[in-house]
């Protein structure tokens, strides 16, 4: 009987650090150690400022990261998703990311939220009664 030799492909695992603001989408691509593989911003897909929190534009953010990661090996990923410190969900183009890389073919293992959470802090500015118009 012939024997079937299957060769394993090597799982590299990374880590997708996107950060979406309502004005902005950065998605940073690290090892596992943390060290920076690509970091792909909105505003190096687009000039108009009012389109790089786009979803559109994230997909073109997460298309130009997933030709980086095909050409190193990485097939498997854990996503860490940040928004603006006490902001209640993130911006525009987090789910799109994630939707691409997905469809792309990227084994996505975890997916976490790290968005800060404000805990007091300094005072706010405009006195007792708050600002008024």
């Amino acid at each position: 009987m012939e024997e079937e030799i299957v060769k394993k492909s090597k799982e590299i695992e990374a880590v997708m650090n996107i950060y979406t603001s309502f004005n902005n989408t950065i998605a940073h691509l690290t090892d596992m150690s943390g060290k920076t593989i690509v970091r792909v911003t909105g505003g190096m897909m687009t000039k108009q400022d009012r389109l790089k929190a786009n979803p559109t534009i994230a997909m073109f953010i997460a298309k130009k990261i997933s030709e980086l990661m095909k050409e190193i090996g990485v097939n498997s990923l854990y996503i860490r998703i940040r928004a603006k410190t006490g902001s209640p969900a993130p911006g525009p183009g987090a789910h799109s990311i994630v939707k691409s890389l997905s469809r792309d073919g990227f084994k996505i293992l975890n997916i976490l939220d790290t968005t800060r959470i404000p805990r007091g802090g300094p005072k706010k500015k405009g006195g007792r009664r708050g600002r008024r118009t």
